[in-house]
């Protein structure tokens, strides 16, 4: 390649990374974090008594749409989803859209830790076979894919993975047409026949998701 397009084709990278990086402040994001803390706890581990779950370990872009997505009663506009409706008056507190995306890169800071296990009676084995409808989006080591804006599950909850999978399949979550994402979870979930199957499917992402 030229140099003089090398020379070119650098500056424009580092133009768009100096855009990128501007468009957020973590440092503000900090700060709006303050509201976060009470459930979500400093460190961004979350807290079962309050069914706050962990978001350390989440990328900014979900945490971004879901964000997005309670401020506007997308999510969390369900009379049925009551932690959704939890999170909705916490969201009004982010002025704009650069609010949430500042405090979305300071989340995404954050480092996640192994969540402790509280369901029993998964069977691992069994959740392999359910999971393959999930590997497209979350990804054969359940780490997510931020093209598709799809969560990493790595060091997620199982109580919450439990209680979304309810959601999604009983409606609560995924039938508002401008949560994209939440619609194409809806009849995946579909696919888990009771419960047990749920529990089956997550004893599986945490048996391939970091230990430590």
């Amino acid at each position: 390649m030229p140099l003089r397009v090398l020379v070119l084709a650098c500056t424009a990278s580092f133009t768009f990374l100096g855009f990128s990086l501007s468009a957020q402040d973590v440092d503000k994001g900090k700060s709006l974090y303050q509201n976060c803390m009470a459930c979500h706890s400093a460190e961004g581990h979350g807290n079962q008594l309050l069914r706050a779950p962990a978001i350390a370990g989440l990328d900014a872009a979900y945490l971004e749409t879901q964000l997005t997505h309670f401020k506007h009663g997308i999510r969390g506009g369900v009379a049925a989803d009551e932690t959704g409706l939890l999170m909705r008056p916490m969201t009004k507190l982010l002025a704009d859209e650069a609010a949430i995306k500042d405090v979305s890169a300071f989340i995404a800071t954050l480092t996640p830790v192994v969540p402790e296990e509280t369901l029993e009676g998964g069977d691992a084995a069994k959740g392999q076979a359910a999971y393959m409808v999930c590997l497209a989006c979350h990804g054969p080591d359940a780490g997510g894919n931020v093209a598709l804006k799809a969560p990493s599950l790595q060091y997620m909850n199982d109580w919450y993975m439990l209680a979304q999978l309810h959601k999604f399949k009983e409606g609560i979550r995924g039938t508002n047409p401008k949560d994209i994402g939440g619609m194409q979870m809806r009849p995946m979930s579909m696919t888990l026949a009771d419960e047990q199957a749920m529990k089956d499917v997550i004893a599986y992402i945490r048996s391939i998701s970091p230990k430590g």
